[in-house]
């Protein structure tokens, strides 16, 4: 297919550019249309365009030889879902958010991401049936714990996920967490630099504070709310994602272990009237849209956290952003 030019009629006047170019030229995966507008091949009266651009009537596009099924990455090419009815429905449930560059789902707290020894129920594992309508599975892009429950972001296409596993390489993620902890901190607002390293045999390894090989660690925190002495309600935002990061620097940073968490903890945290889960939560997310401009996005509590919140009369609709003043 030579470069031809498509002219902008009064029909599609204000309509975001992908969703033209998804109208017109239905056979061309996101993906591949990701990565002409990156490129510059694609151009509108001359200028280079994002996906996110509104079209004007009577603009000029510029339209290059569009690549063939073939060229697409292999793993963007479709299958056959192998997953059951029953995970299919479930998985589908925990949606929050689809477009054609990203989906976000609400993980619950014990679902695993991917599959390892003895797991065999994970969210990786039942991705084929958020295929879209080109039969492309989604990609993972980033990690929760098991059993941490929240936010867990999956890319659309094979450059969507080089795009976002970039942003959360270089830190350029704004993730936020809230979490249940036994007692109040001694400062209702600060940052905790604790550095942290490995111990254990493989299989029962545990994450401890290490200031001479440890990995450098570093969390801004602020109390939201709190119920007398007994429990505090914390903002988390890491700066670095080493693994259980916060639970470490809750127990061990702030002295305060969060609710449920048995490893980091011990026994006081188990509190009575409250499940045994761990109460931790990835509520939100803010970053660039692979197709362009801000994305941000949170998430509804897990039963289990939400029945605690519901015992204090804390009132997560309540809550303002407490990371908006400078630390």
């Amino acid at each position: 297919m030579p470069v031809s030019y498509q002219t902008i009629g009064a029909d599609d006047d204000g309509q975001r550019f992908d969703r033209w170019f998804k109208k017109v030229f239905p056979a061309v995966p996101y993906g591949a249309l990701q990565k002409l507008l990156r490129t510059g091949q694609i151009r509108v009266d001359g200028k280079r365009a994002q996906a996110s651009t509104r079209l004007e009537a009577g603009q000029k596009i510029r339209i290059p030889p569009l690549p063939e099924r073939d060229d697409e990455a292999p793993g963007d090419r479709p299958r056959k879902s192998s997953v059951s009815d029953e995970d299919t429905k479930f998985i589908r449930s925990l949606v929050i958010h689809d477009d054609e560059g990203l989906v976000v789902i609400n993980k619950p707290a014990g679902l695993a991401v991917q599959g390892g020894s003895g797991t065999y129920r994970h969210v990786d594992g039942m991705l084929d049936a958020l295929v879209d309508e080109d039969g492309v599975r989604p990609r993972l892009v980033h990690r929760l714990d098991k059993d941490t429950s929240g936010l867990l972001l999956l890319a659309r296409s094979s450059q969507a996920a080089r795009f976002l596993g970039d942003l959360f390489r270089r830190n350029r993620v704004t993730k936020t967490y809230w979490a249940l902890v036994v007692g109040v901190p001694d400062v209702r607002k600060g940052t905790i630099r604790l550095p942290l390293g490995k111990t254990g045999a493989k299989g029962n390894e545990k994450v401890v504070p290490d200031y001479e090989d440890g990995k450098d660690a570093v969390t801004d925190y602020a109390i939201v709310d709190t119920a007398g002495r007994r429990v505090s309600w914390l903002a988390m935002r890491p700066r670095t994602g080493r693994t259980h990061q916060l639970r470490v620097h809750a127990a061990e940073g702030l002295n305060r272990p969060i609710v449920g968490d048995g490893k980091y903890g011990g026994p006081d945290v188990f509190v009575t009237g409250l499940s045994n889960k761990l109460h931790l939560h990835a509520y939100s997310l803010k970053l660039e849209h692979p197709a362009g401009g801000e994305f941000s996005i949170s998430a509804p509590l897990s039963s289990h956290m939400a029945a605690s919140w519901d015992m204090f009369e804390f009132d997560p609709k309540d809550a303002s952003d407490p990371f908006d003043e400078e630390l």
